[in-house]
């Protein structure tokens, strides 16, 4: 029984320890080297080449290393008739919540300002309202946006959130739909782009959004970077329609040493790492997911690849 495992983690003899501890006649191949492609019935993967899964013919179900799923649905190959999942799990969950939590403070407080005030050794105050007083919106309503959702309002701010369909959540104002979109826009100051990467939100953080945003909103994008158009949103902080931006994913990553967010003085840059998936909270979910297979049973945390997520 093998597993294919591919990852850009490079870390192959800590996830095949910790899916041996719950599957332990697995065998687990890091690709490329996995061997006779005939005997591989399971593949988790992160980013995984184009046209690769399609070629192994006895592949019964595909899991993806993370909570997206965009990077395989990509593939234009990619088996569409396997059984489908994506990672769902607290540690994920908790690791993307502290950083929607870290950067809307920052947000919130005009760290970007005082940053740039620091290099040019300007001493001056910005006064920030009560958090009650702080409108921040939430594109996306899954397990990830709901639990920075609630972590917010805890810390009192005023958090609404959008979706495609109705979610509700203690405290927090669900707008859904597209009809409900540009009402959610106009109230938000603090805007979180947790978004799956579909055909429909492909580019949706664009200049039309952000004019319907209220002037000096800032931008949080811990999505995908294709949900950004880059060329909008310079043009947004350049006119100070936008007041700042932090984006932890790119279109291309690493991101192009030429690429102007690089040095725009109203971006913040991290490289990728809002949450990544724990080999051990993993493990666990795709060794019940493997077992689920072979009986024949859903898969926890199945995909609808319709819809794409």
């Amino acid at each position: 029984m093998a597993l294919l495992f591919k990852s850009n983690i490079d870390r192959p003899d800590w996830w095949r320890r910790e899916l041996n501890k719950y599957v332990p006649d697995l065998e687990v191949r890091i690709w490329p080297d996995i061997g006779d492609r005939d005997e591989i019935k399971y593949a988790l993967c992160w980013k995984m080449p184009h046209g690769e899964l399609a070629t192994f013919k006895n592949l019964q179900a595909v899991y993806s290393l993370g909570a997206g799923v965009d990077h395989l649905l990509a593939d234009p190959d990619f088996p569409r008739h396997l059984p489908f999942s994506r990672v769902v799990d607290p540690n994920l969950t908790g690791r993307m919540t502290e950083y929607v939590v870290q950067h809307v403070l920052n947000h919130h407080r005009f760290e970007i300002i005082y940053d740039n005030n620091q290099r040019q050794k300007l001493w001056k105050e910005e006064f920030a309202p009560f958090a009650s007083d702080r409108k921040v919106g939430i594109l996306g309503m899954g397990e990830l946006g709901g639990g920075a959702a609630q972590a917010l309002t805890a810390l009192n701010f005023d958090v609404a959130g959008w979706s495609r369909s109705e979610k509700k959540i203690d405290g927090v104002v669900s707008y859904f739909g597209d009809d409900q979109l540009d009402e959610f826009l106009a109230r938000t100051e603090i805007l979180v782009c947790l978004l799956p990467l579909t055909a429909a939100t492909t580019n949706f953080l664009n200049a039309d959004l952000f004019a319907k945003l209220p002037k000096g909103a800032g931008i949080i994008n811990a999505g995908r970077g294709s949900h950004v158009v880059d060329e909008d949103l310079i043009a947004g902080l350049n006119s100070e329609h936008l007041s700042a931006a932090t984006l932890d994913v790119f279109r291309t990553e690493p991101l192009p040493e030429d690429h102007p967010f690089w040095n725009h003085p109203k971006v913040r840059i991290t490289p990728h790492v809002a949450s990544i998936s724990d080999p051990e909270s993993v493990a666990k979910l795709v060794a019940q997911n493997i077992i689920r297979t072979q009986n024949g049973e859903e898969l926890l945390y199945a995909v609808d690849v319709n819809k794409g997520y």
